[in-house]
């Protein structure tokens, strides 16, 4: 993606030199990692990222296990290009689906912890503008106690924010947080552009990369409740409807003062809230039956999940050359993916790729997507995907769990799986080694790693436990066929007068069905 290479100005208050200096720092070093991808395509791996927070430097680097990857180039059709103004002379970009790019200013709050945290959230920031499709010129950091109720960053520090937006000439300004309503709109008044937060930002991705109709209306579901408390109305907005002769003369019943037009507004938004709540209840109720299926049909679940861009789609790639999406972007891939899939010893089973975790993952998704994230909570196992190249992993391990925390998964086995081995730091590897001995090191893009994955996925599926010896009449041959399938594990099978003698392993839930049987 093209971006801007403008030397950063830092505004900064001369309170505390050397916080100051570190701040300035942090901002360069974002800034870098900004100028140095503009020299690259914009089609980037899901595979090849030094962090959750920034996007890889490097360039396309599929392999055979991710498919033609059609859908990757469906999006990348709707192109963005920087300078593109509207403009007569600018109509003929238009007709080949290219937008404009915003430009943005990151603003972001430095209240407690070290510089680095403070460096790792902005960046993370600065990945999901890119993501969104902005081009990122500035950033500016205020060091204080708690946000202003006000402003969040405070009188002095906001106008220092419209100084830097005034000279690059940005349209927007990002804050890495979720505002307040009224931080919002003080922010707005001092700056004088458009103000989103960290909520909106991914809201907005959210409603880019939805595909299926269950995606969007859980995407729409969420955007409209971060909506609600935010309406603002002035002039006719703020008029009423009237009644008596100027309703048309309806008379008795017309008069009064009617709703003002925010509050009818307001209302058709709850409406629309109420049929998409509708609409996502009955496509749960296609999904449970699916899910029911597979339950009846004794087919164990292993659940995909992990912090956006860690290389979950690579991995089911890598699994079952399902060829889903992949793509250097956090939150590529939002709706569930489920693939069939096969332990060397003939177990199936369901691979299932689930929506990415971040930092801060907006309540209103949370809620939304719950109904989605009911895939983790009834799978059998949970392969817990986590970017060894990033420069905190432990950090999106607590993350993850966090959201498992809000949607109530809980009590289903995990398996730690540290992708991108190959672009993890050795030292980062070991320590990781040590403090979780029986995770998997792993590389979607080498292979490295993914032959320990499958063994370590077959050792962790429920197989049949239960010890029955059995006699199965010769007229009974339905039976048999039965016990040949993939709910049961034979041990030993022999031909007797009486009938099929068979020793075998089955569920204990299905061991009602062969008691007749036993010998």
């Amino acid at each position: 993606m093209t971006r801007y290479k403008e030397k950063m100005v830092t505004r900064h208050e001369p309170t505390d030199p050397k916080a100051d200096q570190e701040i300035k720092a942090l901002i360069d070093r974002i800034l870098s990692v900004d100028d140095a991808s503009a020299t690259h395509t914009t089609s980037q791996t899901d595979t090849g990222t030094p962090g959750a927070q920034a996007l890889d430097n490097g360039v396309t680097n599929h392999n055979e296990f991710d498919g033609d990857q059609f859908e990757l180039a469906q999006r990348h059709a709707l192109r963005r290009v920087a300078g593109l103004s509207t403009e007569l002379e600018d109509v003929t970009e238009v007709e080949y689906r290219q937008l404009r790019l915003e430009h943005v200013v990151l603003a972001g709050l430095w209240t407690d912890g070290t510089v680095t945290e403070a460096e790792h959230s902005l960046r993370e920031l600065a990945a999901l503008a890119s993501t969104a499709g902005s081009t990122v010129l500035d950033g500016i950091i205020q060091r204080r106690h708690a946000p202003d109720p006000a402003t969040y960053l405070g009188r002095g520090k906001a106008r220092q924010l419209a100084d830097v937006v005034y000279e690059h000439g940005a349209d927007t300004v990002i804050v890495d947080t979720e505002l307040a309503p009224s931080q919002r709109r003080g922010l707005e008044d001092v700056v004088g552009v458009k103000v989103i937060d960290r909520t909106a930002l991914i809201l907005d991705i959210f409603a880019q990369h939805a595909q299926s109709k269950e995606g969007k209306a859980q995407v729409e579901l969420a955007q409209l409740e971060y909506l609600l408390p935010r309406l603002r109305g002035w002039g006719e907005s703020m008029s009423r409807q009237a009644g008596g002769q100027a309703a048309g003369g309806a008379g008795i019943g017309s008069r009064g003062p009617g709703e003002t037009k925010i509050e009818l507004d307001r209302r058709r938004i709850r409406d629309r809230m109420s049929k998409l709540r509708r609409d996502i209840k009955h496509m749960k109720n296609a999904r449970l039956t699916k899910r029911a299926r597979r339950r009846r049909n004794q087919v164990p679940s292993v659940a995909i999940a992990g912090y956006t861009n860690a290389g979950k789609s690579s991995v089911l790639n890598r699994l079952t050359k399902a060829g889903v999406l992949v793509e250097n972007a956090l939150f590529a891939t939002l709706d569930p993916t489920v693939r069939a899939a096969e332990t060397e010893d003939g177990v199936a089973y369901t691979l299932t790729d689930t929506v990415g975790f971040v930092r801060q993952l907006p309540t209103q998704l949370v809620e939304a997507f719950r109904s989605t994230l009911e895939e983790v909570d009834e799978a059998d196992l949970i392969v817990h995907v986590v970017d060894a190249s990033h420069p905190e992993p432990e950090a999106q391990i607590e993350a993850v769990h966090r959201v498992f925390a809000e949607t109530e998964i809980q009590d289903v086995r995990e398996l730690l799986v540290f992708n991108k081995a190959d672009l993890a730091d050795p030292l980062v590897l070991a320590r990781l080694r040590r403090r979780y001995p029986n995770a998997i090191i792993s590389s979607a893009t080498t292979g490295e790693g993914i032959e320990e994955l499958q063994q370590a996925i077959a050792q962790a599926l429920p197989r049949p436990s239960l010890h029955m010896d059995l006699l199965v009449p010769y007229t009974h041959g339905d039976v048999v066929h039965q016990l040949h399938s993939d709910e049961t594990e034979i041990l030993a099978e022999t031909y007797e007068p009486e009938g099929t003698a068979m020793t075998v392993l089955v569920y204990p839930e299905d061991k009602d069905r062969y008691l007749s049987y036993v010998r």
